[in-house]
Order: C-alpha cells, then sequence, then structure tokens
C-alpha cells in the first residue's frame, strides 16, 4: 500500500471561529470532509455505488487554528479492509500539526447496504 498523501489548502473564514476568532470545533470535522472528498474524487473512479461513508471518527485537537490562517489538510489512507478503508488527516500550518483526525468509512453500494470494495478501486488505492 503507497503512503502517498494528499494535500488540501484551505484558509480559515469569520464563518469558521468562534467570537474569540479560534476554530469552532465542529468545523475541524467539516473541513476534514471536504478534504477527504476532494481526495476520494481525485483518486477513485466514480462507478454509480455511494462510496465510502465515515462510520467512526475520533479528533485529536493539538493547537488551536485562528482567523486568517492557511494550513494543509494532508490526507493519507492508514488501512485498507475488504470493504471498509482508514483515513488519517493532519491539519498542519507551517510544518507544524494543529489537529489530527482518523476514520473509518465503509464501502456502500447503491442499495445503500455495506459491500465489498470494487477490485478497480482497491487496486489505485494500494
Amino acid at each position: 500500500m503507497t503512503n502517498k498523501v494528499h494535500e488540501f489548502p484551505f484558509s480559515i473564514a469569520y464563518a469558521d471561529t468562534d467570537a474569540g476568532g479560534i476554530v469552532y470545533h465542529a468545523r475541524y470535522v467539516e473541513i476534514a470532509e471536504r478534504a477527504r472528498m476532494k481526495w476520494m474524487m481525485d483518486t477513485t473512479p466514480q462507478n454509480g455505488d455511494i462510496g465510502f461513508v465515515i462510520k467512526k471518527l475520533s479528533v485529536q485537537y493539538i493547537k488551536p487554528l485562528r482567523l486568517a490562517d492557511d494550513f494543509v489538510i494532508e490526507t493519507r489512507l492508514a488501512k485498507l479492509g475488504s470493504a471498509s478503508l482508514e483515513v488519517e488527516q493532519k491539519f498542519v500550518k507551517d510544518n507544524e500539526i494543529y489537529a489530527i483526525l482518523h476514520g473509518i468509512a465503509a464501502y456502500i453500494g447503491a442499495d445503500m447496504k455495506p459491500k465489498r470494495i470494487p477490485e478497480n478501486i482497491i487496486k489505485i488505492l494500494k
């Protein structure tokens, strides 16, 4: 399996912060989801299935991001199973990690039921 990292640049706007100008904790999840979606769209073909949906998520907040901060979300595949994958996402600014998210995503078919990841997608992700 490759350890290739997908980078998603992002800038913090007023809508991302609380009254003190610090990024609201739930926004990390939303921003990470945008980065994960872009990684999946850039990496895997769309084949009519729903695709990967998050079934478990943990967040480790290390340092607060603030209004007008420019940073990158580094997304990488941590583990690949037959019907799910584990993703690690790091919020990085100036070579420092501000937050780390670990997510497990199940593969869902068009019938909204879990299924094995198609072989063509597994080959791409390995």
